[in-house]
């Protein structure tokens, strides 16, 4: 069982803002990710996973939580080396599995094929794709989002998970599982997160689409829906005056620290969920959505 570790209050977190694509080694506090108090199983040995923003946030711990289980771990970043490397080190002492590091852009297609390409190549199989990568920049006046802005949120957010399902679903087979991370805010919407909350809402609506398409090949697809989650996105592009003292809106009164997350993820990859398919699975401090 997890322990009741502590986590940082709203207090605890300053007003503070990084430069996006921001590194978790820059925030004050940095999120927990390390998995230090979760208790492995073996839940996942043998399998093959695939995590799109894997460098850092929920894809980092993730990664983690997976290996911790006994998968083979493969990760898929944009931008940031540092973050990256650092969760591969992660995985390699906390997990003890070598972790595979593919550097893309999750809105080429060509770009996924290869990376899923890799991924068997290394491991001969793939088990599990959790689409992860994700894209968001506030905007408090509608006017302010612009073209280019909405195009990047789609294609990240919405066309990123169609094209690693796409390149991937030749390699996955009966007992294999895709997780795509959705977030609240497309469940509520959301005012200053406009085309971010439309991309989330598109991404639960793929997950029950693909879920009632793919039952029959007996591959299971579910999305976690996080509430508000400690990670580089929130310095990188909120309003500093939103960062300080994040977040209090829920009945926990406060943000989630990605390691609070990987369980979630955990439950969907392993056989333990043999019976969940097409869920929205919320995992929200108790942000209630209709």
């Amino acid at each position: 069982m997890q322990s009741q570790e502590r986590r940082p209050t709203p207090d605890e977190i300053p007003e503070q803002k990084l430069d996006y694509p921001a590194s978790q080694r820059n925030m004050i506090p940095q999120p927990d990710s390390d998995l230090s108090n979760y208790s492995p199983a073996n839940k996942l040995t043998g399998k093959v996973a695939f995590i799109t923003g894997g460098d850092s946030g929920i894809g980092r711990a993730v990664a983690i939580a997976y290996a911790m289980e006994g998968a083979e771990v493969a990760i898929f970043y944009h931008a940031n080396d540092t973050d990256a490397e650092d969760t591969k080190k992660m995985v390699k002492e906390i997990g003890n599995k070598d972790c595979l590091v593919i550097k893309g852009d999750v809105r080429d297609f060509a770009s996924c094929e290869a990376a899923i390409q890799q991924v068997v190549a290394q491991f001969g199989k793939l088990n599990i794709l959790v689409n992860n990568a994700a894209y968001q920049m506030v905007q408090k006046k509608f006017e302010d989002i612009t073209l280019e802005q909405f195009r990047r949120t789609m294609e990240t957010n919405v066309f990123g998970y169609f094209y690693m399902v796409k390149a991937a679903i030749s390699h996955l087979t009966e007992g294999d599982v895709i997780i795509n991370t959705g977030s609240v805010v497309g469940k509520m919407g959301k005012g200053m997160l406009v085309d971010y909350s439309t991309s989330k809402g598109a991404v639960h609506t793929f997950t029950k689409s693909l879920a009632l398409n793919l039952g029959d090949r007996g591959i299971r697809v579910n999305s976690v829906v996080p509430g508000p989650v400690w990670t580089p996105n929130i310095p990188a592009t909120m309003p500093i005056e939103k960062v300080g003292q994040y977040d209090t809106d829920g009945i926990i009164k406060r943000a989630a620290q990605p390691e609070e997350l990987a369980p979630a993820f955990v439950f969907l990859a392993s056989s333990d969920s043999s019976f969940v398919t097409g869920a929205l699975y919320d995992v929200t401090g108790g942000q209630l959505s209709a």
